[in-house]
């Protein structure tokens, strides 16, 4: 089959390698639809994955093409997204469903082979089966829909809620579809990159403001009539927008750290303050939650797609096939142009 193989850091090659077969209890996807995520650019050009050579890519839906033995015959030819983390089943987390949580986990597209490539062969057990009223690519969406929503779970997000997200990128975006599909009062987006903001204007969110045209803090009290945000996610992963998120909510008032930091985030002696004089609250949120009981965040996510009440298609700014993959890339690595969500379509 062909794949999109990280030789090492920086040497990505579109190639052809050994298809796989799929063993007990697995089946053979034949992926559709892959996502790339924000991770993936540093992944493949600074950091590496935990072995070489390894196929990236953690965002994918495809079709069930081959069964292995113990897997049931109702699964053939249909569609599915696959949920990425492959746990150990047998540490304390395991044990009571925690699964983002395992202590020794495998992850499609970092610590072992992921989507980027024409075929998959996976556990039965990490399929999302999708609908036929959504498309591959919806499906390939599921797995950012599903760590947004998780994101606003930890929060306990409350009808009326004015929300502000700090990072306009896809899982920014959805986050906020999130937010007013949970009736939310006002839903707030802050961003560094103009192109974003203009993005997420034009996907219907009027409040979006860059940071750099002005204090984002006092913008969203302009906003909000001086009473501060109910709940701040802070989505960028840097010590400024995190501070920004203290400032900005109301006393008594909720934050969610999201966003994956590249370097270390420190707080200033006054955001510390806001801290402990306004009894802040802050959760950190990792993943999504994939059990049966009580709410699973993919099923969330797939349920909410098929209802309307998120639509993930108009953040899809590009597609490209499998064999442009370094082409797709470098552009986003690059910034050579303007990106939402990247996705390689196979047929």
């Amino acid at each position: 089959m062909k794949a999109c193989v990280l030789h090492a850091i920086g040497d990505f090659r579109f190639e052809e390698v050994t298809k796989p077969l799929p063993a007990k209890n697995e089946v053979l996807l034949k992926i559709k639809a892959s996502g790339v995520c924000g991770s993936d650019i540093p992944r493949i050009f600074e950091k590496g994955t935990y072995r070489f050579p390894t196929i990236p890519g953690h965002e994918f839906a495809g079709q069930i093409v081959e069964l292995g033995e113990g897997a049931s015959r109702e699964l053939l030819w249909k569609k599915a997204a696959v949920f990425p983390l492959v746990p150990c089943m047998k540490c304390e987390m395991c044990q009571i469903g925690e699964y983002a949580q395992c202590k020794d986990y495998n992850y499609f597209g970092s610590r072992c082979d992921g989507g980027f490539a024409e075929y998959i062969a996976l556990p039965v057990w990490n399929l999302v089966m999708v609908p036929d009223g959504l498309s591959y690519e919806e499906g390939a969406m599921a797995e950012p829909a599903a760590v947004a929503v998780h994101a606003l779970r930890q929060a306990g997000l409350e009808i009326g809620d004015n929300v502000v997200i700090f990072g306009a990128g896809p899982i920014g975006l959805m986050l906020g579809q999130w937010a007013q599909a949970w009736g939310a009062g006002k839903v707030m987006l802050v961003d560094i990159d103009e192109g974003r903001i203009a993005f997420a204007k034009e996907m219907g969110f009027e409040n979006a403001w860059n940071s750099k045209d002005g204090d984002p803090v006092r913008w969203i009290n302009k906003i909000t009539g001086d009473r501060g945000a109910d709940l701040a996610v802070e989505g960028a992963g840097v010590s400024s927008a995190l501070e920004q998120c203290l400032g900005c909510v109301r006393p008594f008032g909720k934050i969610v750290a999201m966003g994956n930091p590249d370097g270390d985030m420190v707080l200033s002696r006054k955001a510390y303050w806001e801290l402990l004089r306004k009894q802040l609250k802050i959760s950190g949120t990792w993943n999504s939650s994939f059990v049966s009981l009580p709410k699973n965040d993919w099923n969330l996510a797939i349920d909410a797609m098929v209802k309307g009440k998120i639509d993930v298609k108009p953040f899809i700014t590009h597609r490209f096939s499998l064999g442009q993959c370094t082409q797709a890339l470098t552009m986003m690595r690059d910034r050579s142009k303007f990106f939402n969500k990247v996705i390689f379509m196979n047929e």
